[in-house]
């Protein structure tokens, strides 16, 4: 295991030499993508985190699952590392699906756009409310229909990464409009540069 923790560091290392420009919310420990992470390494199912790249990019996330699930369970330094480097990964790998940079995960407690946060509980408590007064009326009847469309698709079965990925689109466009940005653009360009 000694050449696996070797490698895992050295990953580390060059991700975080090649970082680049990054957004708020999707590269915060407290985004979505990665609470979806954490999941997928607790259970051991990667289904969570595979809904939020592209199916071009699962081949290398799962080396990543795999080697990181192993390095994990040497120490808790370790898992530390393990974690985050899994952590990093798909966050990294989410946002070269949608042609953006990444310069690392932000930590707990990033301060979140008024609006993304309204989003958020939007989506949480099954209204529209916490957006009324932060978007314009005729916004506002556009964000219906994009509402809509998350809460049909959001009840999917997790290892059904086909309906995770349509869900994940029509989160990423309701969140994108909800913000002011152009939606619309298809599954991962318009794939949650600021929200995740």
């Amino acid at each position: 295991m000694g050449k696996l923790f070797v490698i895992l560091i050295g990953a580390i290392i060059f991700m975080l030499l090649s970082q680049k420009k990054a957004y708020a919310h999707c590269d915060t420990m407290d985004g979505p993508t990665v609470k979806d992470g954490i999941k997928a390494l607790e259970t051991k199912n990667i289904n969570y985190a595979l809904k939020w790249i592209l199916p071009a990019y699962d081949e290398e996330l799962k080396k990543i699952f795999e080697l990181s699930l192993k390095v994990r369970t040497l120490s808790p330094e370790a898992e530390e590392l393990a974690d985050r480097y899994f952590l990093e990964s798909l966050v990294r790998i989410h946002r070269a699906g949608e042609g953006a940079g990444f310069e690392g995960l932000k930590p707990h407690g990033e301060p979140i756009d008024e609006k993304v946060q309204a989003a958020d509980k939007s989506i949480e408590i099954g209204n529209l409310s916490p957006l009324k007064g932060l978007v314009t009326d005729d916004e506002m009847h556009q964000l219906e229909k994009l509402f809509e469309k998350v809460m049909a698709l959001k009840d999917f079965e997790v290892n059904d990464v086909g309906a995770g990925r349509k869900y994940i689109e029509a989160y990423v466009s309701f969140f994108k409009f909800a913000e002011g940005e152009e939606h619309g653009h298809g599954h991962h360009t318009a794939h949650g540069h600021h929200i995740h």
